[in-house]
Parts: structure tokens; C-alpha cells; sequence
């Protein structure tokens, strides 16, 4: 059975990060900037001036933060988490720039139909309780010709990948070795391969999915 045709909700919902487990996350990442505004730089080189965008599951905010200082976006952030949406806010309060950011679930958007010109999601989708319905409200949002890019762990990464991916984070010896462990145990498992999220896409509108493996990641690009 493939999972275009297993049930679409995962049993586990895993972990919604809130307090002090929220608190530790931002701290952790705030450390590995570059990453964030890599991929910011990424996504803005893909932007027309005024696009709107929406970024699904932004943690602590740093990619749509890195986003807003490249150019003149209307940028919103989604998250589940309400600690992270506190937080958020506050980084972007004191980074200076306008990103609306708003509690929600992404496999139920309170959005219209139509709404942005482009949607990201960077290392949250593994972790959705309704993979194939948060695709669905991504194509359903997405403006016809926009575009959506889920960055996200690669199923199949090697313990090796996963250790450059973290030594190039700076983290210190104490949560390189937490980060470390909760990839190659918790997050990997919950991970998707190259040809799982092809399957997904084709059970949803996007009907097909174009995706590149990058570091221990994979780029997963999908057009409305």
C-alpha cells in the first residue's frame, strides 16, 4: 500500500512545542542562522515586489524575518504553536519588520481561497498529523501560477549527512548531541523519502511534485 492510498492522518501527532520546549527550540536554531537566510535568499530570488507569502510552521519566525529584510513582501506566518507565535512576533518586533504571524493548522487554513503567491514550509511538514490535507490548503490558497516549497528531512538521510548538516551548526557540545539524537531517532522516522512525497502530491491537486535531495534535506517544489 503506498501513501496516496493509506489513511491520511498520522496516528502520532508528535510533539506541539509550547513553553519552555519552545523557549529551548528558538534559542537552539537562533544559533544556525544562516541556514534561514540561505534559504531566505532562495525564495526571494523566485519573488516579484508586493508578492504575498505565506510561511507554514515558522518556529521562532527566522526564515520569514530573513524574507522581510530582502524586499517588499507581505509576508504572513502560520504555526500551531502558540509559544512559537509569541515568539515570533517578538523577533520581529525587534528585527524591525512587518510579518503577520497567527496561530492555525495547516491542514485546516482559515485563509480564502487564492490568497498568496507563494508558499514555504521548512522542517515542520515530517511533523503534520494530515500531510495530504495541509497539501490540499496549500494548492487551495496558493494563487493560480504560484508556486510552494517544502524544505524538509530526507527519510533516507545517512547518519553521516545528519552529522555534517549539525557540526555546520555551531550548537555547542551539549545540544549538538540533543540535536543529534532527536534527527537520527524521532525526526527521521517521521521523515519522507524523495518518492513519498511524489505519491502524496499525486493524490492532491498539485498532481506532481519536483524534488532535489540537498545536504540530509530535500527540496520539494510544488506548482498550483
Amino acid at each position: 500500500m503506498d501513501i496516496a492510498s493509506k489513511p491520511t492522518k498520522k496516528g502520532d501527532k508528535g510533539v506541539v512545542m509550547e513553553g519552555r520546549l519552545a523557549d529551548w527550540y528558538a534559542k537552539n536554531t537562533g544559533a544556525a542562522l544562516a541556514g534561514f537566510e540561505n534559504d531566505a535568499r532562495r525564495v526571494a530570488a523566485r519573488l516579484r515586489s508586493g508578492a504575498r507569502v505565506l510561511e507554514i510552521a515558522p518556529g521562532p519566525g527566522y526564515l520569514a524575518i530573513a524574507l522581510a529584510k530582502l524586499g517588499d513582501f507581505d509576508i504572513v506566518g502560520l504555526d500551531i504553536s502558540r509559544s512559537f507565535v509569541r515568539i515570533a512576533r517578538q523577533n520581529a518586533a525587534e528585527a524591525g519588520v512587518a510579518v503577520e504571524f497567527t496561530h492555525g493548522d495547516a491542514s485546516e487554513m482559515a485563509f480564502p481561497s487564492d490568497s498568496f503567491d507563494f508558499i514555504v514550509c521548512r522542517a515542520a511538514f515530517k511533523n503534520f498529523a494530515d500531510p495530504l490535507g495541509a497539501l490540499r490548503e496549500m494548492h487551495r490558497v496558493l494563487r493560480p501560477g504560484g508556486e510552494a516549497l517544502i524544505i524538509d528531512m530526507n527519510k533516507d538521510a545517512s547518519n553521516a549527512a545528519i552529522d555534517r548538516e549539525v557540526d555546520g551548526m555551531k550548537l555547542g557540545l551539549i545540544n549538538s548531541f540533543i540535536t543529534r539524537t532527536i534527527l537520527k531517532t524521532m525526526l527521521r522516522k517521521r521523515a519522507y523519502t524523495k518518492a513519498d512525497f511524489q505519491r502524496m502530491a499525486s493524490a492532491t491537486p498539485f498532481a506532481r511534485a519536483k524534488v532535489s535531495e540537498a545536504s540530509m534535506g530535500l527540496d520539494v517544489w510544488l506548482c498550483s
